[in-house]
């Protein structure tokens, strides 16, 4: 397929040369222009503007934010005007359900079509494409991106064909994510300052009940205070955990250890972690008692 890729961080740049291994026709966009490079050299051709990705089949966007999303869509030259009729955007972005939904209104109007395909993965998951996709969509629609999944991922899960709902699937997943980082510092924090060593207890955790790669990963991170360069920046957790707890508003569902992640994110942040990954929430424990 002719599919155009936009936002080239470190899970839109695995994603799209999976696209390009996989033998797409793929162009590239990042705002700065140098990012595009290593495509470039794979295959994929280069643009400078959003508009000049969006002549295809489909359009990929994986960027931070709302903020980032609304300039790329709505802009001048952005992917409303470039994108033709009856071609998809998919948005891999951890974005509201709001903006969520007025893309679909903007899209439909438009003569376009939108799914929502957020992922769950590491940078690491996705340079191998083996990430989990989460796809929202007409059915009709999700058949004609299946191809461009199965190069990113090696499994997509279609729960609605509403895309909203797809953005409150990737939510709920890192809130759960950040629930487990936070427990399992706390964890990690009580036995340490009995004596135990960390890597020992997670070792006994992932052998017996724990055996999930959400804990492995984490916990690996928390043990070894290894938390630069990030995989995920603590600021893009607490934006999600944000985002979660909107969400949880607008349908009137109390999550109230998402109101304990925001504040913890929001401590660690404060302190000074802007740039390490999300996992550092998971030290706050230990630091709290003193270690």
């Amino acid at each position: 397929m002719k599919v155009g890729f936009l936002g080239l961080g470190q899970m839109g740049a695995a994603m799209a040369a999976s696209l390009v291994k996989a033998g797409h026709d793929v162009t590239v966009y990042n705002r700065s222009f140098e990012k595009t490079r290593p495509l470039a050299a794979l295959g994929a051709k280069a643009v400078e503007t959003v508009a000049e990705a969006c002549g295809g089949d489909a359009v990929f966007s994986m960027v931070a934010d709302d903020k980032a999303l609304e300039a790329m869509v709505f802009g001048d030259a952005g992917v409303l005007a470039g994108l033709p009729r009856n071609a998809v955007h998919i948005s891999s972005s951890t974005i509201s359900v709001a903006l969520s939904e007025r893309l679909v209104a903007a899209h439909a109007q438009a003569g376009q079509r939108f799914v929502s395909a957020p992922v769950f993965g590491r940078p690491e998951a996705a340079a191998a494409a083996k990430l989990f996709v989460v796809a929202g969509g007409e059915a009709r629609t999700l058949a004609d991106c299946a191809p461009l999944f199965e190069a990113i991922g090696q499994r997509t899960f279609i729960l609605s064909d509403q895309p909203p709902v797809a953005n409150i699937i990737k939510l709920s997943g890192n809130f759960l994510i950040g629930s487990v980082i936070e427990s399992l510092g706390e964890a990690m924090a009580l036995v340490g300052k009995a004596g135990v060593d960390s890597h020992a207890y997670l070792d006994m955790l992932t052998s017996t009940l724990f055996n999930a790669p959400v804990y492995k990963t984490y916990g690996g991170l928390i043990a070894g205070g290894v938390f630069e360069p990030a995989g995920f920046a603590a600021p893009l957790g607490q934006k999600d955990v944000r985002l979660t707890l909107a969400a949880a508003e607008a349908l009137n569902v109390p999550m109230p250890i998402a109101s304990l992640l925001r504040d913890r994110f929001l401590t660690l942040i404060a302190q000074g972690g802007e740039t390490l990954d999300w996992s550092a929430i998971g030290k706050l424990a230990a630091k709290d008692s003193g270690q």
